[in-house]
């Protein structure tokens, strides 16, 4: 039995000034980055994620189409492209702790970090069977949809699941609220931070 951490989707295009930038988000990356170096043996394994989307195809409809306007629902304005800085690692988030780092959505629409691979192609769920991980603490952005996605996947799957809410932002205040609400309905555990 050990316990991880997910880091979902802390990139530059993410945060403030990116192309789908969530208000707080260098807050999270900051709070992140502190909460590893304060208590660097809380959990046995470090997961992160990102969004690494393909330059031309228009990602399996997730980016819209030329001249036309994203819903903000289905179709979003281009972000997090394989190899551009919108698609890094906020700078203020430390990394070196991570063990895993996971890419999702090349070529296709892709919210949860269940949905990710290592660059060697692992799938996540092997991972956390490889390593026996029970008990899973997530952070990260968007609150209202990849949060809530990776942290449904993990209940669903029978893991023990906390969101961190200091370290985590959304797209807005309303959706938020209701992906906090619907994943403790679901059994997750709202916590304000790790040692709740």
């Amino acid at each position: 039995m050990s316990r991880a951490l997910f880091i979902i989707d802390v990139q530059n295009d993410f945060t403030e000034g990116g192309a789908l930038g969530v208000d707080g988000g260098g807050d999270v990356a900051r709070g992140i980055t502190r909460l590893l170096a304060e208590e660097p043996y809380r959990y046995d394994h470090v997961f992160a994620s990102r969004d690494w989307h393909e330059a031309t195809g228009g990602n399996g409809g997730h980016f819209a189409a030329a001249g036309t306007v994203p819903d903000f629902s289905t179709t979003w304005p281009e972000h997090c492209v394989q190899g551009t800085a919108g698609a890094e690692y906020h700078p203020d988030l430390d990394v070196t702790a991570v063990d895993f780092h996971l890419r999702k959505g090349q070529g296709a629409p892709a919210y949860s970090i269940f949905e990710g691979t290592t660059e060697d192609g692992v799938p996540l769920a092997d991972l956390l069977v490889l390593h026996d991980v029970t008990d899973i603490d997530v952070v990260g952005l968007a609150t209202d949809y990849c949060v809530l996605a990776s942290a449904l996947d993990a209940v669903h799957q029978g893991r023990r699941v906390r969101v961190l809410a200091d370290l985590v932002a959304g797209v807005a205040p309303a959706t938020s609220t209701a992906a906090l609400e619907r994943l403790r309905d679901a059994g997750a555990e709202i916590v304000s931070g790790p040692g709740d």
